[in-house]
């Protein structure tokens, strides 16, 4: 499916060019899928209460069967400088695009899933090569293991921490001491273990979903009304949103099957998610482009990694951790529509160095997508010289 300039695997510490390029009877066989695809029948309701209505679904798959360009994304993705290395055992995939300032600083960011890195291609220029009066960033986003175009784990034991571990080891190879660290969805958990594991490497860290829990002896009643709001709300999203974490935390295994076999069934388990987890209206399509959200499935279709992202739920979930304290400097951005929300004061029962703290109007799980501007400004506030806590309500 891929082919890179050297062979990583052969000098593990090696850092060498990574090409996309998907041969074309891959680009076929996917074709031949969609023109052979069996939909379930209609939803009994006029909504997504029962998931990704059967219309959407078939007009997504005449988009990619009859004007989705893919060869579009590979030239645009190769631009941007891809790079694989093996650590620990594993290839990893990742973006580094250096800035041309002399003042940039380094930046780690991590998603998780159903994204991949495709959700930073279009805050990049803006990181990489801001006014001059806005802070620069050379910007290194990683695949998760399992995840685009990194290996997929062949034994357990990927989780969290031994992925925030890894991500030190690639910062080390592209010579950066000291960085910052960005993470939202799983990277939210990633880049907090990088703040306990590794402070000594971590300036600053920013995150978009905050994985905490309700300190002990803290009461409800401590909180403001908008804050017990937000609470009410957040719970009531978790209960009609999460049988895809039952599901990837359980049995990955038995899902992958389905994912991994049908174009149509990996694109309508994660764009459902497109819907719940954005600001959009009603519609994914008013926040994040058709051809974005075929970019972000396409990679999850070809790299076949159905299971193997899936997987990363099962190996974190049973014992997640949500209350080792966290003593770096650290920001929090809360996106309104971003379904896993807490309380100011629980964040900062453990983000114990809390410095910025922003409440959007707008925005969702996708930020970077969804509210590009935003994100961008929300991450120069946080790294920057702005005061801290602009926005709370």
């Amino acid at each position: 499916m891929t082919h890179s300039a050297v062979n990583a695997s052969a000098v593990p510490e090696a850092v060498v060019p990574f090409v996309l390029d998907v041969p074309e009877a891959e680009l076929d066989d996917l074709r031949e899928r969609l023109r052979r695809v069996r939909l379930a029948e209609e939803e009994t309701v006029d909504d997504w209460s029962q998931g990704i209505p059967r219309s959407y679904v078939a007009e997504l798959c005449r988009y990619w069967l009859e004007e989705y360009d893919w060869r579009r994304f590979e030239v645009e993705f190769n631009a941007r400088g891809q790079w694989r290395t093996t650590i620990d055992g594993l290839g990893i995939h990742f973006l580094h695009v250096r800035s041309a300032r002399l003042d940039a600083r380094p930046l780690l960011i991590t998603r998780g899933w159903p994204g991949s890195v495709v959700e930073f291609l279009d805050v990049l220029d803006d990181l990489v090569d801001p006014p001059a009066d806005q802070p620069a960033f050379h910007v290194v986003a990683p695949s998760l293991p399992g995840f685009g175009f990194s290996d997929r784990p062949a034994e357990s034991g990927w989780n969290i921490d031994r992925i925030a571990d890894a991500w030190v080891e690639l910062m080390s190879r592209l010579g950066y001491g000291r960085f910052l660290a960005q993470g939202g969805d799983w990277g939210a958990f990633i880049t907090t273990a990088l703040g306990i594991r590794h402070p000594g490497r971590i300036k600053s860290l920013h995150i978009t979903l905050p994985p905490v829990q309700q300190p002990p002896d803290f009461s409800e009643d401590e909180l403001s009304d908008f804050e017990r709001a937000e609470l009410r709300e957040t719970r009531a999203v978790l209960a009609s949103e999460s049988g895809y974490l039952t599901l990837q935390s359980t049995r990955p295994q038995t899902l992958g099957y389905g994912l991994v076999d049908s174009p149509v069934g990996q694109l309508a388990w994660i764009v459902e998610k497109f819907h719940g987890w954005t600001d959009c209206d009603g519609h994914p399509e008013n926040v994040v482009s058709r051809q974005r959200l075929l970019d972000n499935v396409s990679i999850y279709w070809f790299g076949a990694r159905g299971a193997s992202s899936a997987r990363l739920y099962w190996e974190t979930v049973k014992n997640p951790d949500v209350t080792t304290p966290v003593k770096v400097p650290s920001a929090v951005s809360v996106f309104p529509k971003e379904p896993f929300r807490a309380p100011r004061a629980w964040v900062e029962a453990r983000f114990r160095d809390l410095r910025y703290w922003n409440v959007l109007e707008r925005g969702g799980h996708f930020p970077s997508l969804e509210v590009p501007q935003a994100f961008v400004a929300e991450l120069r506030a946080a790294f920057g010289d702005a005061p801290s806590g602009g926005g709370e309500r």
